[in-house]
């Protein structure tokens, strides 16, 4: 593939949050209705370790632990209220602030560090993920409710994250038109805020994974949101070798303004309710395609699901890399 003269900088994101942090707890993570949400409350050290990990790692964007973080969940699982429920939201933003401040000390003097500013976006995982059925994996929940009620949902923690100081959020892992177009209605509820939005695919490379085209809604997205507020759309928690064919036409007859494309991949492993994570067939390291999606359009890059700090400092590398050759060609 022929590489296009870029000039923008690519950013570095965090791996998955629940995998490093099994590095610093022995309780349970995968299977809890919480998932590590459960631990802004029980393990708050834990937390900001694992922030600390992926910024020693390299990673420019490390993310909130709020995915799993909702007020229905901390109501139903922890018997909080509503905004003591917002106040977990709300500490999850303060142990990733303390980690940056640490990290920003410990390389005061280290001019060979690459991600000197890191920023800290806010993790808003879908609908689904509350459920705690898999269905964020299929949207299937988004035939049975409303636009108004996604957008109803989403905005108290949404609007927690951005008065608690975010400086973007991470709209990720979305399976459904109806809760993407949701997302971005309620984004300009808050014109100064700028996200990215990341999509749950299916494998064939081509749907999201409620059937719809996932080219086609990513871009209506992207051009339907307020100018500038959608940084990058693109696609996580999809095993790696599925990940191009999702995103190579996007950017195909475009030779000036590229629509920024963002990719952070899982291990390849299956996830189920029953069974947890298990491979199935050949597991193909996500190391492997990184100069085929920067060469795409791809300008920010990381992990999911099973990815661990290590796999961070490699794609840190790996970008590098890539970055000085383009400069030199």
């Amino acid at each position: 593939m022929k590489r296009r003269n870029l000039t923008s900088v690519i950013k570095v994101l965090d791996g998955g949050f629940s995998t490093q942090l099994s590095t610093h707890v022995n309780d349970k993570i995968d299977g809890d209705p919480l998932w590590t949400a459960r631990f802004l409350t029980t393990e708050p050290k834990a937390i900001f370790a694992t922030h600390l990990d992926f910024l020693r790692a390299g990673a420019d964007i490390i993310e909130t632990n709020t995915y799993q973080a909702t007020i229905d969940g901390f109501v139903k699982y922890l018997n909080t209220t509503k905004e003591e429920s917002l106040e977990v939201i709300r500490k999850a933003v303060d142990y990733a602030k303390d980690a940056v401040n640490v990290y920003g000390k410990e390389i005061e003097n280290d001019e060979s560090a690459k991600n000197r500013k890191p920023l800290i976006a806010g993790s808003c995982g879908p609908y689904g993920a509350c459920l705690h059925d898999g269905s964020e994996y299929s949207g299937s929940y988004c035939d049975h409710i409303s636009r108004e009620f996604l957008i109803d949902w989403h905005r108290p923690r949404v609007r927690a994250l951005l008065e608690e100081g975010v400086d973007l959020l991470a709209i990720e892992t979305i399976p459904c038109v109806r809760e993407a177009e949701a997302l971005i209605d309620l984004l300009k509820e808050f014109p100064n805020a700028r996200a990215w939005l990341s999509f749950s695919c299916r494998d064939d490379g081509k749907s999201l994974a409620d059937g719809s085209s996932f080219q086609e809604i990513a871009v209506r997205c992207y051009k339907n949101a307020l100018p500038g507020q959608i940084i990058a759309i693109g696609v996580n928690c999809i095993a790696p070798q599925f990940v191009t064919a999702l995103l190579r036409d996007i950017n195909r007859d475009k030779s000036d303004n590229l629509i920024p494309l963002i990719v952070y991949p899982n291990s390849g492993e299956k996830y189920t309710v029953t069974e947890g994570w298990k491979k199935e067939g050949e597991v193909i390291n996500l190391h492997e395609f990184i100069g085929e999606w920067l060469d795409l359009g791809v300008r920010y890059i990381g992990g999911c699901c099973r990815t661990y700090a290590t796999d961070i400092k490699q794609i840190r590398l790996k970008v590098d890399q890539w970055q000085t050759q383009t400069c030199v060609n």
